[in-house]
């Protein structure tokens, strides 16, 4: 398979400066899978990013869910949606593999899960979200290389899948309500720091 075929849900491309990169911002319910030399980024509160890689050829990508799973039949038509954790998870893991990664070598890290959202129609949201990816990904074997799970504060993720590298920033002052907005209204649509492994805070 040619090495620039990409799978593409997240649209929002741009280029990172600071970087100096291609970079691809994904928001609750997207996904981003890529063979290229890339950055993915996202800014998370309660809602979890797995960032899945193959060691080996450095295929990659991230996903961002807001919930482990939906109340319906997981096997319901209106469960299928990269919103809930389950579903994000076996997408993310069939694009990279579809894309050429080998699922022995798959390497995680996972963020978010921040308790933010004071008052949150789903109780304890963020503590779901944590647990549920590391079950997930021990259930299916998938080591985790590095986390930055729970605590009070969002974070904004920048992850590059060919490198695997991951860099976090903690976002202690936020002047605006826009991340607790947005995830209330994405949670409206919906059915019903601690830091370890290769993961740099980046300020």
């Amino acid at each position: 398979m040619p090495r620039d075929y990409q799978e593409i849900l997240a649209p929002n491309l741009y280029y990172d400066r600071q970087f100096d990169i291609e970079a691809a911002k994904i928001m609750p319910g997207e996904y981003y899978v890529t063979t290229r030399d890339m950055l993915v980024v996202t800014v998370l509160g309660s809602c979890v990013s797995a960032c899945l890689r193959d060691r080996t050829n450095g295929i990659g990508g991230m996903n961002h869910f807001m919930l482990p799973h939906s109340d319906n039949d997981p096997k319901n038509p209106l469960s299928t949606s990269a919103r809930y954790g389950t579903y994000a998870m076996e997408i993310l893991i069939n694009h990279l593999l579809k894309l050429g990664a080998k699922r022995n070598n798959l390497e995680a890290k996972v963020f978010g899960g921040g308790n933010i959202l004071h008052g949150f129609t789903v109780t304890n949201v963020g503590l779901r979200n944590a647990d549920f990816v590391l079950d997930f990904l021990h259930t299916e074997k998938i080591a985790v290389a590095a986390q930055s799970l729970l605590d009070i504060h969002p974070r904004k993720v920048y992850y590059f899948p060919r490198t695997g590298r991951a860099l976090v920033r903690n976002l202690k002052s936020v002047h605006n309500n826009t991340i607790v907005e947005r995830e209330r209204e994405y949670e409206s649509h919906l059915d019903y720091a601690k830091v370890s492994g290769e993961v740099e805070l980046f300020r």
